[in-house]
């Protein structure tokens, strides 16, 4: 039996690799991995403690609404429960989110360079797609606005961007917003919402409560330090979520997941503490890099994306070998470049000492 078209075009997603696997293969006894933008403190200790109360529970069912989690989360942002739609993961909200309005032939907007899962939805769901470039590693949203048209379905934005780490500010938004349709659907992917530090960086819910077609994802994965449990969430208008909602599988966000996510929210100490030690590792590799001669996009995550001007894949291998997990970025069309996640003091200072020796050790392209 034949696949779908689309499936057949594409590879399966491949994440970071494990800890454990790439222990297991090399025979490594203390690997880190920098590879998937996780939190490097772990999940708070109440969020820990919430697990474990749930999971004297988990022979019954979740609850499919999330109730708890979705009356907090909303009033946390200050917007209705019935706004609110919460997935295994983001990435599952935009799954959930173009088996609802994605059909085929459908027409959809996203950058090149950004989050891969974009190219694997217009893929999956046998959508037309226009991928505008980038200008200078960052969204071009005049030309992103010109690609839109009003048969054009859905428009998806990363801000912060994944690969790059860059942002798009309000003012740059306003603007796209007013240049385009009100008929396509945007999405403002905002997964590390949490770390960004800029005064002229936009809120997205501010375009979900002025009434924009605009939806909104955000995770408990990343600064939130839950990247195992699998806690995503969207906010848009109580017709889109509604709509939303009859495409959402039943019970898909667990008992435990859910548990530690409303533990997390209300833990602010552990997520203030995660941006500071981000913000200080931040500091760090951006200095050390420096030091080395090794040029880096400027970040407002919590990783950076590394140009070394020697095959990606290989220096991937490399620090491998020594221990040190980063990302390899071919899939994102940057060969010779690596995706590193800042990590703890001790992580990131093993990152540069490997990386200073892989770099002696790999010449550069020609």
């Amino acid at each position: 039996m034949l696949a779908k078209p689309g499936i057949q075009t594409i590879s399966a997603y491949q994440g970071g690799r494990p800890v454990e696997e790439v222990q297991r293969e090399l025979g490594l006894a203390d690997a880190i991995k920098l590879a998937s933008n996780e939190n490097p403190l772990g999940p708070s200790k109440h969020a820990l403690d919430a697990m474990a109360d749930a999971a004297t529970s988990v022979n019954f069912y979740p609850d499919g609404n999330a109730f708890y989690l979705r009356n907090a989360v909303a009033e946390s942002h200050g917007v209705e429960p019935e706004q609110l739609l919460f997935g295994n993961g983001s990435s599952e909200v935009l799954q959930i989110l173009g088996q609802t309005y994605i059909a085929p032939g459908d027409h959809i907007v996203f950058p090149q360079q950004s989050f891969v899962v974009y190219s694997l939805m217009g893929a999956i769901f046998d959508a037309r797609t226009t991928t505008p470039p980038m200008k200078a590693d960052t969204y071009d949203l005049r030309a992103i606005a010109a690609a839109v048209t009003d048969e054009t379905k859905l428009v998806l934005i990363a801000n912060p961007n994944n690969p790059t780490g860059t942002y798009v500010t309000k003012a740059q938004l306003d603007a796209f917003f007013d240049a385009i349709p009100s008929s396509p659907l945007v999405v403002l992917d905002e997964a590390y919402f949490e770390y960004v530090d800029r005064h002229d960086y936009p809120d997205g819910l501010d375009y979900v409560r002025a009434g924009r077609n605009v939806i909104v994802t955000r995770t408990f994965s990343k600064a939130y330090g839950l990247a195992g449990l699998r806690v995503g969430y969207g906010v848009a208008s109580v017709d889109v979520v509604e709509m939303m909602n009859r495409a959402r599988p039943p019970f898909n966000v667990n008992a435990l997941a859910q548990a530690a996510a409303l533990a997390a929210l209300e833990d602010v100490a552990h997520v203030d503490r995660s941006r500071e030690v981000n913000a200080a590792g931040m500091d760090y590799l951006t200095s050390a890099l420096s030091g080395l001669g090794v040029a880096y996009v400027p970040s407002v995550a919590n990783f950076l994306l590394v140009h070394l001007a020697r095959d990606g894949r290989s220096v991937t291998e490399a620090l491998t070998r020594r221990g040190v997990i980063v990302r390899p970025m071919q899939a994102y069309a940057y060969p010779h470049s690596v995706r590193v996640t800042v990590g703890t003091a001790a992580q990131n200072e093993r990152f540069i000492s490997a990386l200073g020796e892989v770099l002696a050790e790999i010449p550069e392209a020609s």
